[in-house]
């Protein structure tokens, strides 16, 4: 097993908030389709089907924020074993305020696209982009992101 040199975690309290309001939401959005169903049939079917894939994200979420990330000399990858991105594919990390990057996080950019991913609240790959974070700490993200730009300042001539 390589050496992990950064671990980046879920906070409890934005778990349990992003995984409550998406159940929430969810069943919420049911309960109005059943108690009070709308007029047109279309409605009929899209509000609780909607609240449906709200209950399902809810889950996604639970599941994939009770992983942590751990960054690797070789890859940035999950406790789970998934790689979400390679250290060698990594081209530059992006991590100012106007960056399209999730919450208290960072955004990667690969040399070569992968195949699109999502673990919600945790992280996404989307082509040669990666976003780092969400549900996780401020402090954990910065750390991991300082340790991903020094490993690629190391690499430059």
């Amino acid at each position: 097993m390589p050496e992990v040199l950064a671990v980046l975690r879920p906070s409890a309290p934005r778990r349990l908030v992003g995984v409550g309001a998406a159940f929430g939401l969810g069943l919420f959005l049911i309960w109005i389709g059943f108690a009070r169903p709308p007029e047109a049939l279309v409605w009929k079917l899209f509000v609780p089907g909607f609240g449906i894939l709200m209950l399902w994200l809810a889950d996604a979420m639970r599941r994939a924020t009770g992983l942590q990330l751990e960054l690797s000399r070789e890859a940035l990858r999950d406790s789970s074993g998934r790689i979400v991105a390679r250290v060698a594919d990594i081209a530059a990390i992006d991590r100012g305020a106007f960056a399209v990057k999730p919450s208290s996080g960072f955004r990667l950019r690969l040399a070569k696209a992968g195949k699109a991913a999502w673990a919600p609240g945790l992280w996404w790959r989307i082509g040669r982009n990666v976003g780092v974070g969400g549900m996780t700490g401020g402090n954990e993200g910065k750390y991991m992101a300082e340790v991903i730009s020094e490993m690629l300042a190391e690499r430059r001539p």
